[in-house]
Protein backbone atom coordinates (compact mmCIF):
# COMPACT_ATOMS: atom_id res chain seq x y z
CA UNK A 1 0.00 0.00 0.00
CA UNK A 2 1.33 3.40 -0.93
CA UNK A 3 2.27 5.67 1.53
CA UNK A 4 1.54 9.45 2.09
CA UNK A 5 -0.86 9.29 -0.31
CA UNK A 6 -2.61 12.72 1.16
CA UNK A 7 0.18 14.90 1.78
CA UNK A 8 0.57 16.98 -1.72
CA UNK A 9 -2.98 17.51 -1.59
CA UNK A 10 -2.95 18.56 1.72
CA UNK A 11 0.05 20.68 1.36
CA UNK A 12 -1.27 22.15 -2.16
CA UNK A 13 -4.51 23.25 -0.53
CA UNK A 14 -2.62 25.09 2.33
CA UNK A 15 -0.50 27.29 -0.02
CA UNK A 16 -3.61 28.03 -2.07
CA UNK A 17 -5.22 29.19 0.80
CA UNK A 18 -2.95 31.41 2.20
CA UNK A 19 -1.67 33.18 -0.96
CA UNK A 20 -3.35 36.81 -1.30
CA UNK A 21 -6.15 36.61 -3.58
CA UNK A 22 -5.95 38.90 -6.51
CA UNK A 23 -8.50 42.01 -4.85
CA UNK A 24 -5.75 41.86 -2.25
CA UNK A 25 -3.12 42.01 -4.90
CA UNK A 26 -4.78 44.99 -6.63
CA UNK A 27 -5.90 46.69 -3.78
CA UNK A 28 -2.66 46.88 -2.38
CA UNK A 29 -0.90 48.07 -5.56
CA UNK A 30 -3.34 50.49 -5.80
CA UNK A 31 -2.63 51.92 -2.39
CA UNK A 32 1.39 51.94 -3.29
CA UNK A 33 0.32 53.88 -6.26
CA UNK A 34 -1.54 56.67 -4.73
CA UNK A 35 0.95 56.93 -1.84
CA UNK A 36 3.77 57.47 -4.65
CA UNK A 37 1.84 59.59 -6.47
CA UNK A 38 1.17 62.17 -3.37
CA UNK A 39 4.30 62.20 -2.93
CA UNK A 40 5.91 62.97 -5.99
CA UNK A 41 3.73 65.63 -6.45
CA UNK A 42 4.86 66.89 -2.95
CA UNK A 43 8.25 66.36 -3.53
CA UNK A 44 9.50 65.72 -7.21
CA UNK A 45 6.80 67.78 -9.06
CA UNK A 46 5.36 64.83 -10.71
CA UNK A 47 2.31 62.88 -11.85
CA UNK A 48 4.03 59.18 -11.48
CA UNK A 49 2.29 56.53 -9.48
CA UNK A 50 5.37 54.49 -9.97
CA UNK A 51 9.13 56.52 -9.94
CA UNK A 52 10.83 57.16 -7.00
CA UNK A 53 9.57 54.52 -5.17
CA UNK A 54 9.51 50.86 -4.59
CA UNK A 55 8.05 47.74 -1.74
CA UNK A 56 10.08 46.12 0.74
CA UNK A 57 9.06 43.15 3.18
CA UNK A 58 6.76 40.90 1.99
CA UNK A 59 5.56 43.08 -0.88
CA UNK A 60 9.20 43.79 -2.46
CA UNK A 61 10.21 39.74 -1.96
CA UNK A 62 6.96 38.05 -2.84
CA UNK A 63 6.68 36.36 0.99
CA UNK A 64 3.29 37.89 1.24
CA UNK A 65 0.81 35.87 3.07
CA UNK A 66 -3.49 35.76 3.84
CA UNK A 67 -4.58 37.48 6.38
CA UNK A 68 -2.84 40.61 4.54
CA UNK A 69 0.03 42.99 6.30
CA UNK A 70 1.45 46.32 6.28
CA UNK A 71 2.53 47.09 3.41
CA UNK A 72 6.45 48.12 3.35
CA UNK A 73 7.03 50.93 1.04
CA UNK A 74 10.56 52.78 0.40
CA UNK A 75 10.17 56.48 -0.99
CA UNK A 76 13.05 58.22 -2.39
CA UNK A 77 13.21 62.04 -1.98
CA UNK A 78 15.51 63.98 -3.61
CA UNK A 79 19.16 65.29 -1.51
CA UNK A 80 17.87 68.81 -1.85
CA UNK A 81 15.21 67.66 0.60
CA UNK A 82 18.43 66.10 3.00
CA UNK A 83 20.85 69.65 2.49
CA UNK A 84 17.70 71.25 3.52
CA UNK A 85 17.07 69.38 6.70
CA UNK A 86 20.73 69.28 8.06
CA UNK A 87 20.27 72.70 8.71
CA UNK A 88 17.96 72.16 11.36
CA UNK A 89 18.19 72.11 14.69
CA UNK A 90 17.25 69.61 17.20
CA UNK A 91 16.24 65.97 15.35
CA UNK A 92 16.11 66.27 11.65
CA UNK A 93 15.04 63.02 11.37
CA UNK A 94 11.75 63.20 13.43
CA UNK A 95 11.40 66.82 12.04
CA UNK A 96 11.78 65.11 8.31
CA UNK A 97 8.77 62.32 9.27
CA UNK A 98 6.60 65.02 10.56
CA UNK A 99 6.92 66.69 7.46
CA UNK A 100 6.30 63.81 5.29
CA UNK A 101 3.40 63.21 7.04
CA UNK A 102 1.92 66.39 6.50
CA UNK A 103 2.01 65.80 2.74
CA UNK A 104 0.40 62.76 3.26
CA UNK A 105 -2.86 64.15 5.16
CA UNK A 106 -2.95 66.90 2.37
CA UNK A 107 -3.90 63.73 -0.13
CA UNK A 108 -5.16 61.41 2.49
CA UNK A 109 -7.35 63.70 5.19
CA UNK A 110 -9.25 61.16 6.29
CA UNK A 111 -6.86 58.50 7.16
CA UNK A 112 -5.08 58.01 9.95
CA UNK A 113 -1.64 59.37 9.37
CA UNK A 114 1.16 59.24 11.77
CA UNK A 115 5.06 58.78 12.22
CA UNK A 116 6.19 55.91 14.68
CA UNK A 117 10.29 55.27 14.70
CA UNK A 118 11.56 55.38 11.22
CA UNK A 119 8.72 55.50 9.11
CA UNK A 120 5.50 57.32 8.45
CA UNK A 121 1.94 55.22 8.52
CA UNK A 122 -1.01 55.32 6.39
CA UNK A 123 -3.63 53.68 8.10
CA UNK A 124 -5.88 52.56 5.20
CA UNK A 125 -9.02 50.07 5.73
CA UNK A 126 -8.07 47.34 4.11
CA UNK A 127 -3.79 47.84 4.66
CA UNK A 128 -1.47 50.18 6.71
CA UNK A 129 1.31 51.55 4.29
CA UNK A 130 4.49 51.82 5.94
CA UNK A 131 6.38 54.51 4.00
CA UNK A 132 10.34 54.75 5.04
CA UNK A 133 11.55 58.11 3.49
CA UNK A 134 14.76 57.39 2.03
CA UNK A 135 17.79 59.28 0.71
CA UNK A 136 20.07 57.40 -2.44
CA UNK A 137 23.63 57.39 -0.75
CA UNK A 138 25.18 55.43 -3.65
CA UNK A 139 23.60 54.28 -7.05
CA UNK A 140 26.20 51.40 -7.68
CA UNK A 141 25.62 49.48 -4.25
CA UNK A 142 21.90 50.17 -3.99
CA UNK A 143 22.79 51.95 -0.69
CA UNK A 144 20.10 53.87 1.12
CA UNK A 145 20.22 56.18 4.08
CA UNK A 146 17.19 56.42 6.50
CA UNK A 147 16.05 58.13 9.47
CA UNK A 148 16.21 56.77 12.77
CA UNK A 149 14.81 59.41 15.25
CA UNK A 150 15.53 57.80 18.58
CA UNK A 151 18.61 59.22 20.60
CA UNK A 152 18.38 62.47 18.89
CA UNK A 153 17.99 61.31 15.60
CA UNK A 154 20.69 60.04 12.97
CA UNK A 155 20.63 57.90 9.31
CA UNK A 156 20.91 54.39 9.20
CA UNK A 157 22.66 52.99 6.19
CA UNK A 158 20.21 50.28 4.44
CA UNK A 159 20.44 47.85 0.87
CA UNK A 160 16.65 46.75 0.92
CA UNK A 161 17.33 44.95 -2.58
CA UNK A 162 20.49 42.75 -1.24
CA UNK A 163 17.69 41.42 1.07
CA UNK A 164 15.24 40.55 -2.16
CA UNK A 165 18.36 39.06 -4.27
CA UNK A 166 19.24 36.98 -1.17
CA UNK A 167 15.87 35.56 -1.29
CA UNK A 168 15.34 34.90 -4.85
CA UNK A 169 19.09 33.45 -5.20
CA UNK A 170 18.01 30.69 -2.52
CA UNK A 171 14.73 30.29 -3.55
CA UNK A 172 15.90 29.62 -7.36
CA UNK A 173 18.39 27.33 -5.96
CA UNK A 174 16.54 25.29 -4.20
CA UNK A 175 13.85 24.39 -6.49
CA UNK A 176 11.50 27.24 -5.56
CA UNK A 177 10.99 25.92 -2.04
CA UNK A 178 11.90 29.11 0.34
CA UNK A 179 9.07 31.51 -0.26
CA UNK A 180 6.71 28.34 0.63
CA UNK A 181 8.48 28.11 3.79
CA UNK A 182 8.66 31.34 4.90
CA UNK A 183 4.78 31.71 3.70
CA UNK A 184 4.18 28.71 5.55
CA UNK A 185 5.85 29.85 8.91
CA UNK A 186 4.51 33.30 8.39
CA UNK A 187 0.98 31.26 9.41
CA UNK A 188 2.13 29.74 12.27
CA UNK A 189 4.00 33.02 13.65
CA UNK A 190 0.31 34.67 13.33
CA UNK A 191 -1.92 31.33 13.99
CA UNK A 192 0.19 30.80 17.29
CA UNK A 193 0.81 34.27 17.86
CA UNK A 194 4.81 33.85 17.25
CA UNK A 195 6.73 36.59 19.19
CA UNK A 196 9.35 36.80 16.23
CA UNK A 197 9.68 39.46 13.36
CA UNK A 198 8.66 38.65 10.46
CA UNK A 199 12.24 39.50 9.05
CA UNK A 200 13.99 37.13 11.63
CA UNK A 201 12.02 34.69 10.47
CA UNK A 202 12.48 34.89 7.07
CA UNK A 203 16.87 34.90 7.86
CA UNK A 204 16.37 31.94 9.77
CA UNK A 205 14.66 30.15 7.02
CA UNK A 206 16.89 31.36 4.33
CA UNK A 207 19.48 29.59 6.49
CA UNK A 208 17.47 26.55 7.18
CA UNK A 209 16.93 25.58 3.73
CA UNK A 210 21.11 26.14 2.49
CA UNK A 211 21.36 23.18 4.62
CA UNK A 212 18.53 21.24 4.56
CA UNK A 213 19.34 17.86 3.04
CA UNK A 214 16.06 17.58 0.70
CA UNK A 215 15.89 21.16 -0.23
CA UNK A 216 15.84 20.31 -3.80
CA UNK A 217 12.77 17.94 -3.03
CA UNK A 218 9.65 18.70 -3.96
CA UNK A 219 6.22 19.16 -2.21
CA UNK A 220 6.10 15.81 -1.27
CA UNK A 221 8.56 16.54 1.21
CA UNK A 222 6.82 19.86 2.96
CA UNK A 223 5.74 17.22 6.05
CA UNK A 224 9.40 16.56 6.66
CA UNK A 225 10.50 20.51 5.82
CA UNK A 226 7.80 22.12 8.24
CA UNK A 227 8.82 19.15 11.09
CA UNK A 228 12.96 19.90 10.40
CA UNK A 229 12.89 23.00 10.39
CA UNK A 230 11.09 23.40 13.92
CA UNK A 231 13.80 20.80 15.53
CA UNK A 232 16.37 23.32 13.78
CA UNK A 233 14.74 26.21 15.26
CA UNK A 234 14.83 25.25 18.89
CA UNK A 235 18.72 25.16 18.11
CA UNK A 236 18.54 28.91 17.26
CA UNK A 237 17.70 30.40 20.36
CA UNK A 238 19.84 33.64 20.96
CA UNK A 239 21.39 33.05 18.15
CA UNK A 240 22.54 36.11 15.47
CA UNK A 241 22.05 36.05 11.75
CA UNK A 242 23.87 38.21 9.43
CA UNK A 243 21.46 40.96 7.56
CA UNK A 244 22.16 40.68 3.59
CA UNK A 245 23.50 43.34 2.50
CA UNK A 246 25.07 45.63 5.34
CA UNK A 247 26.33 42.28 7.01
CA UNK A 248 24.62 43.86 9.96
CA UNK A 249 24.43 40.69 13.05
CA UNK A 250 20.88 40.72 13.95
CA UNK A 251 20.20 38.75 17.37
CA UNK A 252 16.85 36.76 17.13
CA UNK A 253 16.02 36.65 21.18
CA UNK A 254 14.21 33.88 22.70
CA UNK A 255 10.94 34.19 23.36
CA UNK A 256 9.56 32.43 20.86
CA UNK A 257 11.33 29.33 22.07
CA UNK A 258 8.66 27.71 23.80
CA UNK A 259 6.10 27.72 20.84
CA UNK A 260 8.49 26.08 18.28
CA UNK A 261 8.90 23.54 20.97
CA UNK A 262 4.89 22.81 20.66
CA UNK A 263 5.32 22.94 17.20
CA UNK A 264 7.54 20.28 16.65
CA UNK A 265 5.85 17.93 18.87
CA UNK A 266 2.74 18.38 16.85
CA UNK A 267 4.91 18.19 13.13
CA UNK A 268 6.41 14.86 14.53
CA UNK A 269 3.41 13.41 15.10
CA UNK A 270 1.95 14.75 11.95
CA UNK A 271 4.62 13.88 9.98
CA UNK A 272 4.08 9.91 11.27
CA UNK A 273 0.33 10.13 10.39
CA UNK A 274 1.25 11.03 7.03
CA UNK A 275 3.17 8.06 6.68
CA UNK A 276 0.70 5.78 7.52
CA UNK A 277 -2.53 7.72 5.97
CA UNK A 278 -4.46 9.07 8.94
CA UNK A 279 -5.95 11.37 6.89
CA UNK A 280 -7.59 13.16 10.16
CA UNK A 281 -4.85 12.80 12.22
CA UNK A 282 -2.50 13.97 10.44
CA UNK A 283 -4.76 17.45 9.44
CA UNK A 284 -5.92 17.87 13.13
CA UNK A 285 -2.00 17.96 14.19
CA UNK A 286 -0.92 20.37 11.33
CA UNK A 287 -4.23 22.53 12.14
CA UNK A 288 -2.86 22.93 15.73
CA UNK A 289 0.65 24.66 14.11
CA UNK A 290 -0.98 26.44 11.00
CA UNK A 291 -4.95 26.90 12.06
CA UNK A 292 -7.51 25.67 9.74
CA UNK A 293 -5.62 27.02 6.16
CA UNK A 294 -3.81 23.64 6.29
CA UNK A 295 -6.98 21.52 5.70
CA UNK A 296 -8.06 18.63 8.53
CA UNK A 297 -9.11 16.33 5.21
CA UNK A 298 -7.34 16.31 2.34
CA UNK A 299 -9.42 15.27 -0.63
Amino acid sequence: MSQWIYLVRRFSSFLDAIELTAFQRADGFTKIANVTKCLNQEYWGSDSAIDNSFAIGSWGKGTQVRPPRDIDLYFVLPSSVYSRFERHAGNKQSALLQEVKGKLLTTFSRSDIKGDGPVVVAAFTTFNVEIVPAFLLDAASNSYIVSNTKNGGSYTLTTPFAEASAIDSIDTNHNGNLRPLIKIMKTWQYHCNVPMKSFHLELLASNFLRDWAYSHQSLFFYDWMCRDFFAWLTTMTNSSVSRPGTFELVNVGDAWESKARSALGAAEKACDYERDNLNYLAGDEWQKIFGTDIPCLAI
